[in-house]
């Protein structure tokens, strides 16, 4: 099945998709100079999803159960809920990057359920503990992408279902502790209820998924980043995020209370404010050997 989407505004694929690759060898996407790929499990089954900028037009293919679930939200994925119109830089940093991520929108997959388990496994240990984790369990319980995708070597994740019934001993085998993977299983048996989010206004969806043992204001935000489009969902409680823009924007490096000050006046576009300034400012300098870190705080996930 196929799809062409033109959006009412540019909008950069290279900009808008890059948060749906959980790190290098995701089993789930893959990018190269034919477009981008993504193997994901909808409501209505597994997809393979080739996404392709021609001239400013998005053209989209679909393999697979849940192709025609998918193709009728690439114009949210491309950020079709996400209006920028009144978005204003306050700060320098902003301005210098605005012009550059101006192609840029949030965007929006509908998955929430299958967002709600990648972050889930993100919390309190690093970005490669995270990413190796999801690469293992994907790859032994999910499935061959279909058509085109399974010749890529793609794999879709597993199904709510299948996610609930992953043995403990398979979690921890993958490096996941019993803290994240009951958040997970609990979180998979009312996925139905989740991936409702989707629809609701942005507040209730919020209240919903926090409304679940676990999933604290970082998780929510991550979720409605990739699955809701929600330009306001800065990343508080993230290990390094508020280090970054308050330094960026501050000259001082800051905790959460004080990047919520300086995120204030954005207020409706915090997320897309907190982007713009990692975009431009990038990451503060880190010093001394690595070592396995958290990468929010412990008490806010």
């Amino acid at each position: 099945m196929t799809r062409r989407h033109r959006p009412s505004a540019p909008v950069d694929l290279d900009l808008v998709l890059p948060p749906f690759v959980r790190g290098a060898g995701d089993p789930t996407s893959q990018v190269g100079r034919d477009g981008w790929w993504f193997a994901w499990t909808t409501p209505d089954g597994p997809v393979t999803l080739h996404l392709v900028d021609e001239g400013g037009e998005a053209a989209a293919s679909a393999w697979g159960e849940g192709a025609g679930w998918m193709l009728e939200r690439v114009p949210d994925l491309l950020g079709a809920r996400d209006d920028a119109s009144g978005f204003r830089p306050h700060h320098d940093v902003v301005a210098r990057g605005w012009p550059r991520l101006s192609r840029w929108r949030v965007p929006a997959n509908g998955l929430v359920a299958q967002m709600l388990v990648c972050s889930v496994l993100e919390q309190r240990v690093t970005g490669r503990e995270a990413f190796s984790s999801q690469r293992q369990l994907v790859r032994r319980f999910g499935t061959p992408a279909p058509g085109a995708g399974e010749a890529l070597g793609l794999v879709c994740p597993p199904s709510a279902a299948d996610w609930a019934q992953i043995p403990s001993w398979a979690w921890l085998r993958a490096g996941v502790d019993g803290a994240r993977s009951r958040v997970v299983v609990r979180a998979m048996r009312v996925a139905g209820r989740l991936d409702e989010c989707a629809d609701l206004p942005l507040e209730q969806a919020h209240t919903r998924m926090r409304s679940l043992p676990g999933i604290g204001v970082w998780t929510a935000a991550e979720v409605a980043q990739r699955a809701l489009g929600d330009p306001d969902s800065p990343s508080f409680g993230d290990y390094h995020v508020a280090k970054d823009v308050t330094l960026a924007l501050d000259g001082e490096i800051g905790d959460d209370a004080r990047m919520a000050e300086l995120l204030a006046p954005y207020a409706g576009h915090r997320y897309r404010a907190q982007r713009i300034i990692q975009a431009t400012a990038g990451h503060r300098p880190r010093r001394g050997p690595r070592r396995s870190l958290p990468t929010h705080l412990p008490t806010r996930f």
